[in-house]
């Protein structure tokens, strides 16, 4: 079993990434030793600190199912954030195997590398697509059955087994967080990069995938970090099961009309029809999150904040004219 630590380096997989640079970012300014692990195939070196911004940071290049590559840095660590994985649903449906690999193998190594170095704490960032379609909104923790309609969700609620078996089998302690749309200036993949992308193609037409009536929430990355920092300061389950999101939620619509203003207001918006934009796609999405609230967490922005924060730093980072 596992002695507990409360000192020692953070083993962050996926640190490269939007939301995960972020939380490197956080982790460094409390004074915290960082190793990185990313394959940079999603994330970006520049998204990490340099200078002196970066000191207590290591970066290991190396895909997280390698797990001889970056095991031996987990020796003394006080926790790993196993946040790696596939960021498009959507590719993983063309190719099927991209979740299984990612996904579901990927955190079986992460989470032997915990067990061997008897790594005390374990996080690990899931999805709201886990709730497949809720027939209740807001959608608590406790909701189910859980069925996914993505195999990107059918392998995050893999993942979440996995965790929580790991922790009972072997005395980790294990958070597992159910995001929103977690949005920010880093992100690849996503509404807001498809519609500035299409509009970089084309500046006269903006597609839009279904009939624009999807509605989710968006919370900014700082704030979900934020969130997950608290969480793990305060909760002490043997598995801590949280929602992170708003208790708002944006049309597509909406931040289609966002996004055609912030680009000069000279697009046409056409919808594909349909009530989702994709196979998998979740058209409805809230979270209940009075759990995490009730830790004395809430977001201070609301979805149309956040959005409308993160179109405009897109926006200036395109050279993009109002």
């Amino acid at each position: 079993m596992p002695t507990p630590r409360t000192e020692g380096p953070v083993l962050v997989t996926g640190g490269a990434g939007a939301i995960g640079s972020t939380l490197v970012r956080s982790l460094l300014e409390r004074k915290r030793s960082v190793v990185v692990v990313d394959s940079l195939v999603g994330g970006h070196r520049s998204h990490l600190p340099s200078g002196d911004a970066a000191h207590g940071l290591t970066f290991v290049e190396a895909d997280a199912r390698d797990a001889k590559a970056y095991a031996a840095r987990a020796e003394g660590a006080s926790e790993i954030w196993h946040l790696a994985a596939n960021p498009d649903i959507r590719l993983g449906t063309r190719e099927p195997r991209v979740d299984l690999e990612n996904g579901t193998l990927a955190a079986s190594e992460v989470l032997e590398v915990a067990r061997r170095h008897d790594v005390p704490r374990f996080f690990f960032s899931s999805s709201s697509v886990v709730y497949g379609l809720p027939s209740v909104f807001p959608t608590p923790e406790s909701y189910g059955p859980l069925l996914p309609e993505s195999l990107y969700g059918a392998h995050k609620l893999a993942v979440e087994g996995l965790v929580s078996a790991y922790a009972h089998s072997y005395g980790i302690t294990a958070y597992v967080f159910r995001f929103a749309n977690i949005i920010g200036p880093r992100m690849t993949h996503g509404v807001l990069p498809d519609f500035f992308e299409k509009l970089r193609r084309d500046p006269t037409r903006l597609e839009v995938l279904g009939d624009g009536r999807q509605a989710k929430s968006y919370l900014r990355t700082e704030e979900c970090v934020d969130a997950m920092l608290l969480v793990g300061e305060r909760a002490h389950d043997r598995v801590n099961l949280f929602n992170l999101g708003t208790t708002d939620r944006l049309s597509v619509r909406e931040i289609a009309e966002r996004v055609v203003v912030a680009c000069g207001g000279r697009a046409r918006i056409d919808y594909a029809g349909g009530d989702r934009g994709w196979v998998g796609d979740v058209p409805q999405q809230l979270l209940a999150i009075d759990r995490v609230r009730s830790l004395g967490w809430t977001p201070r922005l609301t979805s149309a904040e956040a959005v409308d924060r993160t179109i405009a730093e897109m926006a200036d980072a395109r050279k993009c004219a109002p």
